[in-house]
């Protein structure tokens, strides 16, 4: 925590759920790290209970209020309500440009003094962001002033989140061998499919899994599957010959699928460092999977007019843990690649990749770690907007 910032700190965040999981996934873990290594009082406010649920069991989907950890968890039903100056927080946080409830904000134009307020920004490695991150936005009738914070790879922006203990939590657990065999046996995993290539596999609908199975099926070397119930549902179903729910598995050529239950974010931790390669997508996880210092391939969220293309291009070219064979996998995954894709061959160069890629990742990792953390760095630009 910022030596100047007081343990009664307090903290409203408003998070609308638009991509299922990846918006709250990373609402949570902010919060959770403000709270326990800042002493800040959070409370998080979200829109779709069911989906939180879905990451962090504890939530009741019922509960208008209630206390998840040390953090207050409140459903945000609509943009009506009336806001007493009383009940603001000293710090309030938008995520991605969420519109939170017109009361709150007049009321944010009421307190003395007036609230911390900030939009948190989206991840990108685009180098735009760095000419934007902490911008001051004032309101066009109110006496308030938005700042907006961007999370990315440089020290001239907020940095990705990072709790203070997460590298010595993936080590011990990397070392404990017998720990990783117990962690993937809950879920069915056999002995014989840890001794194959151990993959993750999260992604949006549009992701060409179809054709990745085709390879994987038809290659020489042994590949377990294992993915989230309800991520690409139609490939895994048509590869399973049967419904794509937890528990179900089956072995074609040298490829072995196994369905994981949706699982807790400490748990999906554990999987992304329990195996050797990890699909992952959004922004939550892509971050979780730069982390655990694997090989990896993000399925970026698609938006209008391929603008995503130019996102991903932009991680590509920044990130130090490329080879040409990453490139050309994640362009084929996303649908970017310019020419006819021929599935088995890049498959094949990036699977011979791969030790070089792992042996980049922690170049890769002390390069962002130095431009410190995230809820860090949040707070201290708070404090330095307090103190004008």
């Amino acid at each position: 925590m910022h030596p100047k910032m007081q343990e009664t700190t307090s903290l409203a965040l408003f998070c609308k759920v638009v991509d299922n999981y990846g918006d709250i996934g990373i609402c949570w873990r902010l919060a959770r790290q403000l709270a326990r290594e800042h002493g800040i009082a959070v409370t998080l406010w979200v829109d779709d209970l069911r989906s939180f649920r879905r990451i962090c069991p504890e939530v009741a989907i019922e509960c208008e209020i209630q206390q998840v950890g040390a953090v207050t968890v409140r459903h945000w039903r609509d943009q009506d309500g009336v806001f007493a100056p009383g009940e603001i927080a000293d710090i309030v946080i938008e995520f991605f440009a969420c519109d939170i409830p017109p009361g709150y904000i007049t009321a944010m134009s009421k307190r003395t003094p007036r609230p911390v307020w900030l939009n948190l920004e989206g991840l990108t490695a685009e180098t735009w962001v760095e000419g934007c991150h902490t911008l001051p936005s004032p309101h066009p009738s109110l006496p308030l002033t938005k700042y907006f914070f961007f999370p990315g790879f440089t020290g001239r922006t907020g940095g990705l989140l990072l709790e203070s203990d997460l590298a010595q939590q993936r080590e011990a657990f990397q070392r404990d061998r017998a720990g990783m065999a117990t962690f993937l046996g809950q879920f069915g995993v056999t002995p014989a499919e840890m001794g194959a290539l151990q993959v993750s596999l999260f992604c949006y609908p549009q992701a060409p899994v179809p054709d990745l199975f085709a390879a994987w099926q038809g290659g020489d070397k042994a590949i377990a599957c294992l993915v989230p119930e309800g991520v690409a549902s139609d490939a895994v179903e048509a590869f399973l010959g049967q419904a794509a729910t937890a528990g179900a598995s089956a072995t074609r050529g040298a490829l072995t699928m196994r369905v994981l239950p949706f699982m807790p974010q400490s748990d999906y931790d554990k999987l992304l460092w329990a195996c050797d390669l990890n699909f992952v997508r959004g922004e939550d996880s892509f971050v979780r999977a730069q982390w655990a210092g694997k090989p990896f391939v993000w399925h970026i969220y698609p938006q209008d007019k391929d603008l995503h293309h130019v996102k991903l291009n932009a991680f590509l070219q920044a990130c130090t843990a490329s080879t040409d064979s990453s490139i050309a996998l994640s362009l084929a995954w996303n649908a970017a690649a310019k020419e006819a894709v021929d599935w088995p061959a890049i498959w094949s160069a990036f699977e011979a990749d791969m030790p070089k890629i792992g042996a980049m990742s922690g170049d890769w990792q002390r390069q962002v770690w130095a431009n410190g953390d995230l809820a860090s760095n949040l707070l201290k630009f708070a404090e330095a907007v307090k103190l004008g």
